[in-house]
Formats: structure tokens, C-alpha cells, sequence
């Protein structure tokens, strides 16, 4: 398993489960977007954004569009997506991010912190109220020093070892039942009695 940047091709499948997820999607560039790769399926399991807000005051960096497919869940795709956006932001010299979503809970174990709407650059405060009218009711502002990410080594470990949970994506077996047939009373035409 490994994360990379998206590429322009991928813009449909990324488009595609941002809407199944119900994430934001506002001014949507695929190369704003991280992937997390199966190496030996090629599968995609997650992916993520960082977007970067011009203001008077200089630029402001969120994260957001974090997304992880159900199949991937609890391997710790997000949190390598998660780092990988920190990565990014470092990068590009901002000493703090910011994530306005309603999986705080979540966020908190890589060190966020909740933080009032008050204590957010102007844009993310417009930002937070568009996201509470039209996507997550129940968003919430985090910030996160960047220098002060952390993440388990249960989390490195589980992504190392991340496969695709076959459960989730397997078609259950069809019976006779889902043809209608009662097995207990049908008869067949070349039944031998037997």
C-alpha cells in the first residue's frame, strides 16, 4: 500500500466517490488529491485533498474531501492519506492546517484540535457555514500544527499489511429463494424421486 498524487485520468473515479461519500467537492482539481494505492491490486482505497485558500492575510491550508472505501476501512488508509496532506502542506511552508468536517473524532488521534469558529482565518469561517448549510450539518473547525502530527505504529502497521476485505465487496451467493422458488415444495421437471 502506498499514497501518491492523483492524475488528471482519475478525475471521474475520484468525482464518482466523492459524491457516493457526500464530501465537498467545491472547486474540484484532481491535482489537489492524494491516492492510497494497493501495490499488488492496484486497487484504490482512499484518497484526500489539500486545498489552499488565498486571503488578504497571506494563504490558508485545509484538508479536506478525505474519503476511504468501505472495503479499506480500519487499515489505516486515511491516516496515510491524512500524513501525506501534512507532508504536502510542510511542503509548502504552512505551519498549520486547518479541517472543517464531522469526523473530529477521528482527526484528534493525528493531535487536531477543536477549535472555535471564532479562532478561524475569515475564508474557513465562510467555508465552515457553506459546509453546515449544504453538506455536514454537524461540521466542526480543527486545527493541527504541523509539526505536532502523530500517528500509532498499530496505524503503520495495519497500512503495511492493508487488503482488500472481500466480505464487503463479494456478491452474496443467490439461492432459489431469490428466484422465487420454494426449495421445501418445488418440483422439477426431471425429478427422479430420488
Amino acid at each position: 500500500m502506498y499514497v501518491r498524487d492523483a492524475k488528471n485520468r482519475e478525475e471521474v473515479w475520484l468525482l464518482d466517490h466523492i459524491e457516493a461519500m457526500g464530501l465537498d467537492d467545491t472547486a474540484f482539481r484532481s491535482r489537489d488529491y492524494v491516492l492510497a494505492i494497493d501495490e499488488e491490486s492496484h486497487e484504490k482505497a482512499g484518497f484526500g485533498r489539500i486545498r489552499i485558500h488565498k486571503t488578504n492575510d497571506g494563504e490558508v491550508c485545509e484538508l479536506t474531501s478525505i474519503g476511504v472505501l468501505e472495503e479499506w476501512e480500519g487499515q489505516g488508509v486515511g491516516a496515510h492519506v491524512i500524513e501525506r496532506l501534512v507532508e504536502y502542506a510542510a511542503d509548502e511552508s504552512f505551519d498549520v492546517v486547518y479541517s472543517l468536517t464531522n469526523a473530529a473524532d477521528y482527526l484528534v488521534q493525528f493531535g487536531f484540535e477543536p477549535i472555535e469558529p471564532a479562532q478561524l482565518p475569515d475564508r474557513l469561517r465562510e467555508r465552515l457555514t457553506e459546509k453546515q448549510e449544504e453538506l455536514q450539518p454537524d461540521a466542526v473547525p480543527l486545527r493541527l500544527q504541523v509539526d505536532r502530527f502523530r500517528m500509532s505504529g498499530e496505524l503503520r502497521d495495519r497500512f503495511k499489511q492493508a487488503s482488500i476485505d472481500d466480505q464487503a465487496t463479494s456478491e452474496p451467493e443467490e439461492g432459489p429463494e431469490d428466484f422465487g422458488i420454494d426449495p421445501e415444495e418445488a418440483t422439477y421437471k426431471y425429478d427422479t424421486g430420488r
